[in-house]
């Protein structure tokens, strides 16, 4: 998985930006930022997209509901540990993110930048 930020945002060259130019590669779909996006929650958001991912059919539904377990507070930044309902014990932050304390990772802020490119499926 590559994850920049304001992949999603186009120029002239790519309607879509890199995420537009990855799909016209060849790759399926793109999760891709509307955005700049925080560290951490690109890395909660993508940890339980790809956790909703093994649970539904459609890529856009597994954003849909990652996005929704961000916006009610089940995903969490504790003990420089993400909290993941579904895991029994907490995914560790590397270093340079386990400085940040405990945070509610509920705001738009960490969720909202994302979208689908390419096929929902």
């Amino acid at each position: 998985m590559l994850r920049a930020c304001r992949t999603a945002l186009g120029d002239e060259q790519a309607e879509l930006g890199f995420a537009d130019l990855a799909v016209q590669s060849g790759v399926k779909t793109a999760v891709a930022s509307l955005w700049y996006v925080s560290d951490l929650g690109s890395l909660a958001l993508m940890l339980e997209f790809y956790r909703q991912v093994d649970q539904v059919l459609l890529k856009a539904e597994a954003l849909r509901q990652a996005q929704i377990a961000m916006l009610n507070g089940e995903i969490l930044l504790e003990n420089a540990q993400l909290r993941v309902p579904g895991l029994a014990s907490g995914v560790p932050l590397p270093a340079e993110l386990s400085k940040v304390g405990d945070a509610n990772l509920s705001h738009p802020y960490y969720w909202a930048a994302f979208t689908i490119v390419g096929s929902p499926w």
